[in-house]
């Protein structure tokens, strides 16, 4: 199936944006920002990697999207541009999340047991997901939010982990104190990963970005009605 389709995604989780193109099988995946532009940069970055190969919108056959967990704004930006070609085009639309991307990026690299995909939640947390690694990604939980202290004192009785993402990064001082883990710090979710998920998985109607908190708008003025 994934060998004659041409699929399109869009990754606008994290700070940083970046779209991929899978043609009969073969990926590239090219960031196009690094500073939470989203809105001004992604359609440019499409249209770039569609000429680049000599595609249309029109030679598209499928359109996979990051639902998150991630940026707010940038998830609005990323479901919205994917449903609206999707939609446009009349052809499938797939949404995978950050961490299933982290997982699958992982496991191609031949990391296996234990892996924790981790993305930059701001406010002092990370969104986390704990995937056991053998033939395929399995997640042992759902997607969490939690602090980075409370990652490692989940970690500490594993044998060996791997944590994956920009939260990694972030939180890099936290999570060095894991004398059990292997720390692979990203800037963005590996995108070739997500095509090959994307090119798996079945067509949505509707894809719903996976937020596991409100808004920093939201909690902002929350916090404040609460101090008056």
């Amino acid at each position: 199936m994934g060998e004659t389709m041409t699929v399109l995604l869009i990754e606008t989780a994290t700070t940083t944006c970046g779209v991929g193109i899978m043609i009969d099988g073969v990926t590239e995946g090219v960031v196009v920002d690094r500073n939470r532009n989203h809105t001004e940069f992604l359609t440019g970055g499409i249209d770039e990697i569609l000429t680049k190969h000599g595609l249309t919108p029109r030679d598209l056959t499928r359109v996979v999207v990051d639902r998150g967990p991630g940026l707010y704004t940038g998830l609005r930006v990323g479901i919205a541009t994917a449903t609206g070609l999707a939609n446009g085009l009349g052809i499938d639309l797939v949404g995978v999340t950050s961490l299933q991307m982290l997982a699958r990026g992982a496991l191609e690299a031949g990391v296996r047991g234990d892996m924790v995909a981790l993305i930059d939640g701001r406010r002092g947390e990370v969104f986390a997901q704990h995937f056991i690694l053998g033939e395929t990604a399995v997640a042992l939980d759902e997607p969490i939010v939690a602090t980075p202290l409370e990652i490692v004192e989940r970690m500490t009785g594993l044998e060996s982990v791997s944590l994956w993402g920009d939260g990694v990064s972030r939180y890099r001082e936290h999570f060095q104190t894991l004398v059990n883990a292997t720390l692979v710090p990203l800037e963005i979710p590996p995108l070739e990963a997500g095509l090959r998920l994307g090119a798996e998985a079945p067509p949505e109607l509707v894809v719903t970005p996976l937020y596991l908190r409100d808004p920093d708008a939201v909690a902002n003025f929350t916090t404040r009605e609460q101090r008056s």
